[in-house]
């Protein structure tokens, strides 16, 4: 099953007005559907063929290495080289976790008749969507104008300067080569007609991504706010949480703004609900029981199938978020899951270097040695019966080894629907016996699976991805006060400054083997930007605050529209490609503009003056009118509405205690402050001429003007 993407902003306007376009470009959607039950053959080992994508590192592009197809990577010299030779491009996006991009690869690359089609009529991009995000937002705008939907595969065929006329996602082998053959022959008989309609499509692209700067309108009030909530609850699935959908994916930027928003306005029938999703996604199939972590999405309404492959952006995310509701609500489930999700990603993604990899494929190898979704995870009863003995009665209580786990043929995903309070009165037993049990049931069906063919590794390093990750460590650390996640922050974040900072103060995009090829994207610095500065909330150490300022004025020099008032998704020193994409919805990862404009706020309370807040303020304003209508695809920012209508604290702490005191402070949840601490007075404004001898004090701040100092961490959280 493949994950539809939302349309873009202004593109059902853009289809409005354009409608004539459109239908000129769908006579070009020969076969754009997804097809179910295809044949997947085995892998073929031998490496009869090899192509360019040998020479690249990302995984999934190695994977396609030895297709008969004549891939190429995405470089400049290879658009040069389609023009030269008028040549039209066939480009094809996916990621290495992808299942039906396996099953295309396997049903039409690896077939030399299939291959034979493509190297005559197309020069063939193999592109890493994971790598390359700036390419793919770019065709999955183009393909959802063409078709009003997208997922991955993604196939587009583009004029040699690679502007796109048609796309498809999944497309069987005979209506493949059925349609290349078609779109060749168009093109050599009637280009100038195909020319106009890619023309039609590139300006439509454009006109879709304007984001204009709104000088005149107040910033988004309370109230404006209220309502937006409002009408955003007639989606809430109050009783198995989430979104009255399926799919279900986690969005965590979602849920972690209704907590802010629950605890900040006092809303409590909120804060239900996100107590309810986030206990249900805990006990779902899409929470892996057994070893810890989340899969990508739930294909049903109660959290049970997943789609099984596991990204670390998830798990990065998932961990900041848990860990924040445990600093609310104390709920052991919540620190229970921050605890295995970092053992999971600790255990099967962390490389000797400090760096994380990506994530771990759908697919792995079954008991007949053919590819399965998701073979790996699931058990049947007979398999726990042989192995749980005596415990499997109150096993197959406790995780729904019934009609309400069973998943498919004899298998069962594991799902809990009872909390242990419930499944203990029912057995006559204690809390602590159930517990013991579990763990001990959990354990015997790890070591069991550890047997089992793995799910293949994803094994580079992205930046943004890592950054998702480092602040999910150091929001662990702080509200579950667990050392042993600081550190693995720190080794985390060190991996970045050595092996991602560019000595002219720029990022990498990638990492593999001590190799790095692509510059960095905006999301990969608006991450970063935001881990380091919550680093620095921990420790204190000026280092993090310092390098994540520097990253910050670059994004300003080189990412920043004066035009627009916005950040540009890539760098004014890259090649760019039809246009320049500014990225504002908040989707499954927060949009790098929402991220740039929260950073942003956060340094104008440590430094004033240098024009941080005015940018921040803008940046609002101009995507705020879409917040009536949906406002869950903006969650991210309405974290900058609570913080401009509620009280938004800077806290100073100075004195000796200054570490103690300030982790006393830090483990509340207190989404509307930011903390600044020294054993002495520091170089920051909020730190200057503030220590007292033989004191450790706290000074609650606003704009820079503080209350009278206090020595306890309960008169500060007074004060809050």
């Amino acid at each position: 099953m493949k994950k539809r993407k939302c349309v873009p902003k202004r593109t059902h306007f853009f289809m409005h007005k354009t409608a004539h376009v459109m239908k000129k470009v769908l006579f070009f959607i020969l076969f754009g559907t997804v097809a179910l039950g295809c044949k997947q053959n085995s892998d073929n080992m031998s490496h009869k063929h090899t192509n360019a994508l040998i020479h690249e590192t990302s995984p999934y592009l190695l994977q396609h290495a030895h297709n008969p197809v004549n891939w190429e990577a995405w470089h400049p010299d290879v658009l040069e080289k389609a023009q030269k030779e008028d040549k039209l491009l066939l480009i094809s996006i996916g990621y290495a976790a992808c299942h039906w991009c396996h099953v295309m690869e396997k049903e039409c690359f690896e077939d030399e008749t299939v291959a034979q089609v493509m190297n005559d009529n197309f020069i063939n991009i193999k592109i890493d969507r994971e790598e390359r995000p700036d390419v793919d937002q770019i065709y999955m705008d183009a393909i959802q104008m063409i078709s009003g939907q997208g997922g991955w595969p993604l196939n587009i065929v583009a004029l040699p300067d690679g502007r796109p006329f048609w796309g498809a996602t999944y497309v069987p082998k005979d209506n493949w080569i059925k349609s290349l053959e078609q779109l060749a022959e168009l093109y050599k008989n009637d280009k100038q007609r195909v020319t106009e309609y890619a023309t039609d499509l590139a300006n439509g692209l454009q006109a879709i991504n304007l984001v204009e700067n709104n000088v005149d309108s107040e910033l988004y009030s309370l109230e404006q706010l209220d309502s937006a909530v409002q009408n955003w609850t007639q989606y809430f699935d109050t009783f198995l949480g989430g979104h009255k959908r399926a799919p279900k994916f986690m969005m965590p930027n979602n849920w972690e703004f209704l907590l802010h928003y629950a605890t900040t306005t006092n809303k409590p029938e909120i804060m239900e609900f996100v107590d309810t999703t986030l206990t249900r996604m805990a006990y779902g199939g899409v929470y892996d029981q057994v070893g810890g972590g989340f899969s990508r999405y739930a294909v049903d309404v109660k959290w049970h199938v997943p789609h099984f492959e596991k990204m670390l952006y998830d798990n990065g995310q998932l961990t900041s978020l848990y860990a924040k509701a445990y600093a609310v609500t104390k709920n052991d489930l919540y620190k229970g899951v921050v605890a295995e999700t970092i053992a999971f990603v600790q255990e099967e993604l962390l490389d000797k270097s400090g760096g994380f990899f990506s994530s771990l494929d759908a697919d792995s190898l079954d008991g007949h040695g053919s590819l399965k979704e998701g073979a790996y995870y699931v058990w049947t009863k007979e398999q726990l019966i042989n192995l749980l003995g005596n415990d499997f009665e109150l096993f197959q209580a406790y995780f729904n080894i019934n009609s309400y786990g069973h998943w498919e043929e004899q298998n069962y995903v594991l799902i809990r629907d009872k909390n242990d309070e419930e499944i203990a009165n029912s057995f006559g037993i204690d809390i602590e016996t159930l517990r013991k049990t579990i763990k001990k049931g959990l354990a015997t069906l790890k070591n069991e699976r550890n047997k089992r063919p793995r799910p293949r590794l994803d094994d580079k390093i992205l930046t943004s991805w890592n950054g998702l990750m480092l602040k999910g460590l150091v929001d662990a650390y702080r509200y579950l006060e667990n050392e042993a996640y600081l550190d693995l922050a720190l080794k985390n974040a060190e991996f970045i400054e050595r092996e991602l900072i560019k000595e002219d103060g720029s990022l990498y995009r990638n990492h593999k083997n001590g190799t790095s090829t692509i510059n960095a994207f905006l999301d990969d610095y608006a991450t970063v930007i935001d881990a380091y500065f919550a680093l620095y909330e921990v420790t204190f150490d000026e280092k993090w605050l310092k390098l994540s300022k520097n990253l910050l004025k670059y994004t300003k020099k080189h990412f920043f529209d004066n035009e627009s008032g916005m950040f540009f998704y890539t760098s004014d020193q890259d090649q760019s490609l039809i246009r320049r994409t500014i990225e504002v919805d908040d989707n499954v990862i927060s949009s790098s503009n929402s991220m740039m404009a929260i950073n942003l706020y956060k340094f104008d309370k440590l430094f004033r003056g240098e024009g941080y807040g005015e940018t921040s303020n803008q940046m609002l304003k101009n995507v705020q009118k879409d917040f009536d209508r949906r406002a869950q695809g903006f969650s991210n920012w309405l974290h900058l509405v609570l913080f401009n209508n509620k009280n938004f604290y800077e806290v100073a702490i100075i004195g000796d205690d200054y570490m103690d005191m300030a982790q006393q402070i830090g483990k509340e949840y207190l989404p509307n402050s930011i903390l600044a601490g020294s054993k002495k007075n520091g170089n920051l404004d909020l730190l200057k001429n503030r220590k007292v001898p033989g004191k450790t004090l706290v000074y609650v701040c606003q704009e820079g003007a503080c209350k009278l100092p206090v020595s306890t961490a309960k008169e500060a959280l007074e004060q809050l």
